[in-house]
Formats: C-alpha cells, structure tokens, sequence
C-alpha cells in the first residue's frame, strides 16, 4: 500500500469510549460533548469552547456569532481550502481575498490592510499547515479598523504563537476534526473564545436558534456534535501532545535531510511553534523535475503526496469573477506540495522518503 500522506490513529482507547456512550443511550449532544468543550478550552487557555459538527460549520457558527451578515465584506487569505471562504459566503457576506506571506503561506497583513473599506467586519487569519499566521500583526490591524479577528485553526491544535495556543489568538477561532486533522472525530468542529456574549451566541446558533427548549429567537441551525464523536474527541485530545512531538521530530528530520537541488523546505518563523499538519515542499525552477513529475515519480515508489491547494481561492470558479490577483498565493499553489509527516511514519519509512526524494531525479 505504501506510505500514505495522511492516516488517522484511532486505537482500543476510542473505541472503548464509544462503546461506553453507545450502552449509555446517550448518543446525541450530553455530557461527553461537555466534557470535551470543557477540556478543549482549558487546552486552548480560553473560558468557552463550543463544539460543533465540523470544522466548516465552526467558521460559519463564528461568523454569524460575531454578527457577520449580508453586506458585510470579511478579509481572507486566498492560499486555504475553499471553506474559510465559503463559510463568509454562506452568511450572505462577501469574501475579499489577501495575499499571503512568501515564506510561511500565511495571510499578509499588509495585503489584507489595503482591503479594508467600510463594509469590512472581520478578518480570518488561517494557521495554515499547523503554523499560526501572524497574529500580533492582524490583532494590530483589527484593534485599529474595529474589526473581528477570527482564527481559521483548523490544521493547527496545540500551535503557538509568542507562547500562547491558537484558539486564543483572536476573537473566536475555529477547529477542525476532521480525519485527517491532527486529532480527529471523523467529522467534527470546534470554537472557542474567551467572550462571554459570543458564546452565548454560539450556542444558539448550532441549536436551532433556541435561547430556551422550544423558544427560538433568531435563525439557527442543528450543527451539533454528537456525545460518540466527543468521546473519541476526549482520547485524541489526551493523545494530542504526543502525536504533535512525533510530527515535530518527522518534521525536523526532513528538514535536517533533504537537500534535492530546487527543492526549499519549510521555513519556521522563531516566534511560532509548528505543529506540522503538513510538511510542504516548495518545487523552484532550479529544480531537474517539475512537481508534478517530482510527484509522479515518488507515488511510484510508494510514497504518498499531495498539493495543498492547486487552486487559490480567489482562482477558483465560485470567486474568480471580480477576484484581485494575489501573485504569492498562485506561485505557491503551482508549487507546493506535501509529504507524509503524520504520526504513523515510522523512522525507517521518513529515512526511505528523504532518500528516496534525494535520489528520484
């Protein structure tokens, strides 16, 4: 089967936990779910977690928290998968695409400051590959145009930045749990916050609009997490801090051993711990293949790749009418790609994929 470029690790601990809430008879939203958002906040540093069905419903539920609604315009960088943007779009607003930075793919808050107009409400700042973005800058730009940091975590649990977790970097920030996430749920999502009124929101919004059981006072939506997904949750969470040490190590010894000429590896500012959601390579033209030949030749030996995004957001179909260039965000999409840095590698299947990519040309 080879290495592939992403395996959830999911053991006797997570199905022990599901078979305890299935013989409860409490399979929906309880006190797993509790537990976990309680957990997950005290994880973060923050008062309120609020979990959710997915990642993408996480941004959305932020979103219209934070009051984003039709006619507003939110700031979003264009290198991230499509939901940080359609998340905006879903409540009626606009999004409006900043470029990134060159060396760590994160949101420009330069590019995203020449964006701002009267109709902006909030920026999205994406901690993209399990690197925070710079958030002291996009905390500076928010504070000065009265705007609403939302951290976009999905590919980052357990980063940080100058010592303090995402999750609590802005106003409301979002989580992923997706399989492939370096914890997971199978599905599932999560936002926290250290606001007392958007919490109160949230919980709203991903409960019907309810205030009270049956007394619904705004339009709201079932984005509620199940007690079976919480309690694989709650393991992978206890497990987090050691699958993000084995991603480091993985990490660390590519970048000490890779040296195919017109390959760069992955820069890593010093005032942000990475966790390495995925570990990308940048293809330059001093390269002998081109990536997609780089790509080809290492899947057949057995190592599992992939390009994180071949499309910015602002080319794709749904927003490229209208959609500013950002020339950082397209050189690296046609030119990125990533290889497998999850905690199944073994020692012996990272040394076989360093060598393997120092010799395919």
């Amino acid at each position: 089967m080879g290495i592939p470029i992403a395996r959830p690790l999911l053991g006797t601990e997570e199905a022990d936990a599901v078979a305890a809430v299935l013989a409860s008879g409490m399979v929906a939203a309880g006190e797993q779910t509790a537990k976990f958002e309680e957990e997950f906040a005290g994880f973060c540093g923050v008062s309120h977690a609020v979990a959710t069905s997915s990642g993408t419903t996480a941004l959305h539920a932020a979103l219209l928290a934070a009051g984003v609604g039709p006619g507003d315009e939110v700031i979003v960088p264009a290198f991230s998968f499509i939901a940080t943007a359609t998340a905006v779009s879903m409540c009626g607003a606009t999004p409006v695409f900043a470029d990134v930075e060159e060396a760590t793919a994160t949101i420009d808050p330069e590019s995203a400051a020449t964006l701002v107009t009267s109709r902006t409400k909030a920026v999205i700042g994406v901690h993209l590959y399990g690197q925070p973005c710079d958030a002291g800058a996009v905390n500076d730009l928010c504070a000065d145009q009265d705007l609403i940091f939302i951290e976009d975590a999905a590919q980052a649990h357990g980063a940080e930045y100058h010592g303090k977790k995402t999750g609590s970097l802005g106003d409301l920030a979002c989580f992923s749990f997706y399989a492939t996430k370096n914890i997971t749920t199978g599905e599932g999502g999560m936002v926290t916050t250290g606001n007392d009124e958007y919490a109160d929101h949230l919980r709203r919004v991903i409960n019907h609009g309810q205030a009270e059981k049956y007394l619904h006072t705004e339009l709201g939506y079932n984005y509620r997490m199940t007690d079976i997904a919480a309690a694989v949750g709650r393991v992978q969470l206890g497990k987090l801090p050691a699958f993000n040490r084995r991603r480091r190590e993985t990490a660390t010894y590519y970048t000490r051993h890779l040296h195919l000429k017109g390959v760069l590896t992955p820069v890593v500012t010093p005032d942000r711990t990475h966790v390495w959601h995925q570990y990308v390579l940048r293809v330059t033209p001093a390269c002998p293949l081109s990536r997609d030949d780089l790509m080809a030749r290492l899947q057949k030996k057995g190592i599992g790749t992939a390009v994180h995004y071949p499309v910015p957001i602002n080319r794709q179909p749904l927003y490229e009418r209208g959609a500013s260039a950002c020339p950082v965000a397209e050189r690296l999409a046609a030119s990125v790609f990533s290889i497998p840095v999850h905690p199944a590698v073994t020692d012996e299947e990272r040394s076989y994929i360093a060598g393997t990519i120092n010799e395919v040309a």
